[in-house]
């Protein structure tokens, strides 16, 4: 039986957020709504409706803050990084912009994620295309797939509480999401603070 390759997307920035929103208050120390990577894909391909699954690859997208404006952040995001990729995650970064007064923004996150999602179909790279994010920009990626080839499963993960209820879908058709609970967060939970690591 041929096996079906299942690849993961994860925006690590919204699902930081996200887990913060769904689960904690501001006041939990920093490291709170971490994940670690590959316990969420061995969970999510548990999960998942199809059968014969290979977990053919783990990507997490996220902003690399700048080594001269930020070295604290710079080292712990690197810690960690290095931890994925120790790991086989596939590890994209882009350089975070700073702007006078404001915090660091992640810029070309989700057009990077995008563009691998589409161009790995074409590719024929993946069966299971699984996006852990609910930004509404990655819409058109999963549209364009969903459309093109009918062949490929495409599914969303997305936190579910109480106070929050956001998920990523599409209006062109039905596409599966695993809602994920407090309970599921904990079980592929990354509680190791990289700030504190020598």
């Amino acid at each position: 039986m041929l096996k079906k390759n299942l690849i993961i997307f994860i925006d690590r920035q919204n699902v930081y957020k996200n887990a913060r929103d769904a689960f904690f208050s501001p006041s939990y120390p920093s490291y709170y709504g971490q994940i670690d990577p590959l316990k969420l894909a061995d969970l999510i391909c548990q999960r998942t409706s199809a059968t014969n699954v290979n977990l053919k690859q783990v990507r997490i997208y996220r902003g690399r803050p700048d080594s001269t404006k930020d070295p604290q952040t710079y080292k712990a995001h690197m810690k960690q990084c290095l931890f994925w990729q120790s790991c086989g995650v596939e590890v994209i970064t882009r350089p975070l912009r700073y702007l006078p007064s404001s915090k660091p923004q992640e810029k070309g996150i989700d057009v990077a994620l995008a563009v691998d999602y589409v161009t790995m179909a074409v590719d024929g790279e993946y069966h299971i295309g699984v996006v852990f994010s609910t930004d509404t920009d990655l819409r058109p990626a999963l549209e364009f797939v969903y459309k093109k080839f009918a062949h490929i499963k495409i599914e969303t993960v997305s936190w579910r509480s109480p106070c929050f209820k956001k998920w990523l879908s599409i209006p062109t058709g039905n596409i599966w999401c695993h809602f994920l609970d407090i309970n599921d967060y904990y079980s592929v939970a990354d509680t190791t603070n990289y700030s504190c690591l020598h």
